[in-house]
Protein backbone atom coordinates (compact mmCIF):
# COMPACT_ATOMS: atom_id res chain seq x y z
CA UNK A 1 0.00 0.00 0.00
CA UNK A 2 1.64 3.28 -0.70
CA UNK A 3 1.78 5.71 1.74
CA UNK A 4 3.12 9.56 1.25
CA UNK A 5 5.91 10.16 3.32
CA UNK A 6 6.30 13.39 5.16
CA UNK A 7 8.59 15.06 2.72
CA UNK A 8 5.93 15.04 -0.41
CA UNK A 9 2.72 15.58 1.91
CA UNK A 10 4.44 19.19 3.24
CA UNK A 11 5.12 19.78 -0.32
CA UNK A 12 1.87 19.08 -1.37
CA UNK A 13 0.36 21.38 1.55
CA UNK A 14 2.87 24.10 0.98
CA UNK A 15 1.41 24.06 -2.84
CA UNK A 16 -2.40 23.92 -1.83
CA UNK A 17 -1.53 26.99 0.73
CA UNK A 18 0.05 28.82 -1.91
CA UNK A 19 -2.59 28.20 -4.23
CA UNK A 20 -5.39 29.15 -2.33
CA UNK A 21 -3.71 32.57 -1.08
CA UNK A 22 -2.93 33.32 -5.02
CA UNK A 23 -6.74 32.58 -5.90
CA UNK A 24 -8.14 34.80 -2.47
CA UNK A 25 -5.58 37.85 -3.56
CA UNK A 26 -6.95 37.51 -7.37
CA UNK A 27 -10.43 37.72 -5.99
CA UNK A 28 -10.03 40.84 -4.09
CA UNK A 29 -7.95 42.35 -6.21
CA UNK A 30 -10.09 42.38 -9.06
CA UNK A 31 -13.38 42.40 -7.24
CA UNK A 32 -14.58 39.53 -7.43
CA UNK A 33 -14.03 39.89 -11.02
CA UNK A 34 -15.89 42.56 -11.49
CA UNK A 35 -19.33 41.30 -9.62
CA UNK A 36 -19.00 44.15 -6.64
CA UNK A 37 -20.22 45.86 -8.82
CA UNK A 38 -23.41 46.16 -10.68
CA UNK A 39 -23.94 46.22 -14.42
CA UNK A 40 -25.52 50.05 -14.50
CA UNK A 41 -22.16 51.39 -12.26
CA UNK A 42 -20.05 49.25 -14.82
CA UNK A 43 -21.49 51.24 -18.14
CA UNK A 44 -21.39 54.35 -16.52
CA UNK A 45 -25.08 55.18 -16.94
CA UNK A 46 -27.75 55.98 -15.22
CA UNK A 47 -29.80 53.13 -17.35
CA UNK A 48 -27.71 50.17 -18.55
CA UNK A 49 -30.06 50.43 -21.89
CA UNK A 50 -29.02 53.47 -24.11
CA UNK A 51 -29.30 53.89 -27.43
CA UNK A 52 -27.25 51.10 -28.96
CA UNK A 53 -28.44 47.69 -27.86
CA UNK A 54 -24.82 46.02 -29.08
CA UNK A 55 -23.20 48.17 -26.30
CA UNK A 56 -25.50 46.89 -23.67
CA UNK A 57 -24.34 42.71 -25.23
CA UNK A 58 -20.95 43.79 -24.59
CA UNK A 59 -21.23 44.56 -21.16
CA UNK A 60 -23.27 41.17 -20.80
CA UNK A 61 -21.08 39.01 -22.34
CA UNK A 62 -18.58 40.26 -20.34
CA UNK A 63 -20.83 39.72 -17.29
CA UNK A 64 -21.53 36.42 -17.93
CA UNK A 65 -17.68 35.76 -18.49
CA UNK A 66 -16.90 36.79 -15.01
CA UNK A 67 -19.95 34.93 -13.20
CA UNK A 68 -18.13 31.58 -14.69
CA UNK A 69 -14.78 32.64 -13.80
CA UNK A 70 -16.15 33.31 -10.48
CA UNK A 71 -17.68 30.14 -9.85
CA UNK A 72 -14.52 28.18 -11.01
CA UNK A 73 -12.29 29.81 -8.69
CA UNK A 74 -15.11 29.27 -5.75
CA UNK A 75 -14.86 25.64 -7.33
CA UNK A 76 -11.25 25.82 -6.81
CA UNK A 77 -11.43 26.91 -3.50
CA UNK A 78 -13.65 24.46 -1.99
CA UNK A 79 -11.05 21.82 -3.51
CA UNK A 80 -8.58 23.02 -1.58
CA UNK A 81 -10.05 23.47 1.47
CA UNK A 82 -11.50 20.12 1.31
CA UNK A 83 -7.41 18.90 0.58
CA UNK A 84 -6.19 20.46 3.16
CA UNK A 85 -8.95 19.29 5.86
CA UNK A 86 -8.29 15.83 4.62
CA UNK A 87 -4.44 16.55 5.30
CA UNK A 88 -5.37 17.51 8.83
CA UNK A 89 -7.63 14.34 9.35
CA UNK A 90 -5.34 11.71 7.53
CA UNK A 91 -7.23 10.75 5.08
CA UNK A 92 -5.14 12.55 2.23
CA UNK A 93 -3.80 10.86 -0.38
CA UNK A 94 -6.57 7.78 -0.43
CA UNK A 95 -9.51 7.77 -2.66
CA UNK A 96 -12.62 9.07 -1.47
CA UNK A 97 -14.92 6.22 -3.84
CA UNK A 98 -12.38 2.88 -3.49
CA UNK A 99 -10.23 3.74 -0.85
CA UNK A 100 -7.85 2.84 -2.88
CA UNK A 101 -4.07 5.14 -2.29
CA UNK A 102 -3.77 7.71 -4.90
CA UNK A 103 0.08 7.77 -6.53
CA UNK A 104 2.02 10.41 -5.56
CA UNK A 105 2.49 11.14 -9.59
CA UNK A 106 -1.61 12.23 -9.52
CA UNK A 107 -1.23 14.31 -6.80
CA UNK A 108 1.66 16.09 -7.64
CA UNK A 109 -0.32 17.38 -10.74
CA UNK A 110 -3.62 17.57 -9.10
CA UNK A 111 -2.97 18.52 -5.31
CA UNK A 112 -6.45 19.13 -4.54
CA UNK A 113 -7.77 15.93 -5.69
CA UNK A 114 -9.26 13.76 -3.52
CA UNK A 115 -9.89 10.30 -5.69
CA UNK A 116 -7.85 8.09 -8.41
CA UNK A 117 -7.84 9.28 -11.83
CA UNK A 118 -10.49 6.24 -12.08
CA UNK A 119 -13.10 7.86 -9.81
CA UNK A 120 -12.46 11.00 -10.47
CA UNK A 121 -15.51 12.85 -10.93
CA UNK A 122 -14.23 15.18 -14.30
CA UNK A 123 -14.42 11.75 -15.95
CA UNK A 124 -18.01 11.42 -15.41
CA UNK A 125 -19.70 13.62 -18.67
CA UNK A 126 -22.54 15.50 -18.23
CA UNK A 127 -25.26 14.56 -20.80
CA UNK A 128 -27.60 18.11 -20.10
CA UNK A 129 -28.04 20.12 -22.62
CA UNK A 130 -28.96 23.30 -23.27
CA UNK A 131 -32.76 23.45 -23.32
CA UNK A 132 -32.86 25.61 -26.35
CA UNK A 133 -31.36 22.42 -28.55
CA UNK A 134 -35.35 21.31 -28.03
CA UNK A 135 -36.10 24.01 -30.27
CA UNK A 136 -33.33 24.10 -32.61
CA UNK A 137 -33.35 20.07 -33.64
CA UNK A 138 -33.19 19.74 -36.46
CA UNK A 139 -30.97 21.83 -37.51
CA UNK A 140 -32.65 24.94 -38.71
CA UNK A 141 -34.95 24.86 -36.36
CA UNK A 142 -38.82 24.07 -37.23
CA UNK A 143 -38.64 25.41 -39.98
CA UNK A 144 -36.73 22.60 -41.92
CA UNK A 145 -38.90 20.87 -43.50
CA UNK A 146 -36.69 17.89 -45.27
CA UNK A 147 -37.48 15.29 -43.25
CA UNK A 148 -41.23 15.41 -44.34
CA UNK A 149 -41.22 13.89 -47.82
CA UNK A 150 -44.76 15.69 -48.26
CA UNK A 151 -43.24 19.01 -47.94
CA UNK A 152 -41.33 20.37 -51.82
CA UNK A 153 -41.82 24.30 -50.46
CA UNK A 154 -39.36 26.92 -49.45
CA UNK A 155 -37.68 26.28 -45.82
CA UNK A 156 -35.43 27.81 -43.26
CA UNK A 157 -32.49 25.81 -44.64
CA UNK A 158 -33.01 27.39 -48.04
CA UNK A 159 -33.43 30.75 -46.34
CA UNK A 160 -29.93 29.79 -44.69
CA UNK A 161 -28.20 29.17 -47.90
CA UNK A 162 -29.12 31.95 -49.82
CA UNK A 163 -27.49 34.01 -46.77
CA UNK A 164 -24.95 31.87 -47.11
CA UNK A 165 -24.04 32.63 -50.43
CA UNK A 166 -22.78 36.08 -48.91
CA UNK A 167 -19.71 34.45 -47.22
CA UNK A 168 -19.65 33.21 -43.75
CA UNK A 169 -16.53 32.28 -41.17
CA UNK A 170 -16.38 28.63 -42.28
CA UNK A 171 -13.54 27.10 -44.05
CA UNK A 172 -13.24 23.94 -46.15
CA UNK A 173 -11.85 21.67 -43.14
CA UNK A 174 -15.01 22.53 -41.31
CA UNK A 175 -17.13 21.68 -43.56
CA UNK A 176 -19.97 18.76 -42.93
CA UNK A 177 -19.06 17.35 -46.67
CA UNK A 178 -15.54 15.82 -45.98
CA UNK A 179 -14.75 15.73 -49.56
CA UNK A 180 -14.94 19.63 -49.79
CA UNK A 181 -11.62 21.35 -51.61
CA UNK A 182 -12.80 24.68 -52.56
CA UNK A 183 -15.02 27.29 -51.14
CA UNK A 184 -17.62 27.45 -53.22
CA UNK A 185 -18.71 24.17 -51.76
CA UNK A 186 -18.23 24.68 -48.62
CA UNK A 187 -22.40 25.30 -47.70
CA UNK A 188 -24.46 22.82 -46.53
CA UNK A 189 -25.47 20.94 -49.38
CA UNK A 190 -24.00 22.96 -51.88
CA UNK A 191 -24.27 20.90 -54.43
CA UNK A 192 -28.11 20.80 -54.59
CA UNK A 193 -30.16 21.58 -57.35
CA UNK A 194 -31.16 25.31 -57.13
CA UNK A 195 -34.30 26.21 -58.72
CA UNK A 196 -34.89 22.57 -60.03
CA UNK A 197 -35.13 18.84 -58.56
CA UNK A 198 -34.20 17.20 -61.47
CA UNK A 199 -31.26 18.00 -63.76
CA UNK A 200 -33.46 17.14 -67.03
CA UNK A 201 -35.98 20.25 -65.95
CA UNK A 202 -33.29 23.01 -66.04
CA UNK A 203 -32.68 22.86 -69.35
CA UNK A 204 -36.33 21.51 -71.47
CA UNK A 205 -38.51 24.26 -71.99
CA UNK A 206 -41.96 24.50 -73.61
CA UNK A 207 -44.01 27.49 -74.94
CA UNK A 208 -46.81 29.02 -73.20
CA UNK A 209 -49.16 25.98 -74.57
CA UNK A 210 -46.96 23.73 -72.88
CA UNK A 211 -46.83 21.75 -76.74
CA UNK A 212 -43.41 22.35 -78.22
CA UNK A 213 -40.66 21.20 -76.24
CA UNK A 214 -37.41 22.41 -76.63
CA UNK A 215 -33.91 21.43 -74.95
CA UNK A 216 -31.54 24.64 -74.07
CA UNK A 217 -27.98 23.41 -73.96
CA UNK A 218 -26.49 24.93 -70.68
CA UNK A 219 -23.96 23.63 -68.49
CA UNK A 220 -26.58 20.95 -66.76
CA UNK A 221 -27.70 19.61 -70.34
CA UNK A 222 -23.82 19.10 -71.03
CA UNK A 223 -23.56 17.13 -67.53
CA UNK A 224 -26.50 15.63 -68.13
CA UNK A 225 -25.44 14.19 -71.86
CA UNK A 226 -22.35 12.87 -70.48
CA UNK A 227 -23.19 11.30 -67.41
CA UNK A 228 -24.92 8.67 -70.12
CA UNK A 229 -28.35 9.93 -69.05
CA UNK A 230 -29.80 11.10 -72.30
CA UNK A 231 -29.91 10.57 -75.99
CA UNK A 232 -28.67 13.07 -78.66
CA UNK A 233 -31.32 11.51 -81.14
CA UNK A 234 -34.32 12.32 -79.03
CA UNK A 235 -33.50 15.98 -80.37
CA UNK A 236 -35.23 18.13 -82.55
CA UNK A 237 -33.87 20.74 -85.37
CA UNK A 238 -35.30 23.91 -83.15
CA UNK A 239 -33.34 23.45 -80.37
CA UNK A 240 -31.78 26.25 -79.01
CA UNK A 241 -28.41 26.81 -77.46
CA UNK A 242 -27.24 28.92 -74.36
Amino acid sequence: MLTLSNAQLSLLRSRLNDEQHEIEQRLESNEHYGLASSLRDDTGELSPIDNHPGDLATELYDREKDVALLEQEDLHLIRISAALEAMDNGTYGICKTCGEPIPFERLDAVPDTLFCIDHAPRQQLSHNRPVEELFLDPPFGRSSMDQQSSYNGFDGEDAWQIVEQWGNSDSPAYSENRDVSDYDHVGIEAYENDGFVESIESFLATDITGRHVSVIRNREYTDYMNNGEGDHGLESNEETDR
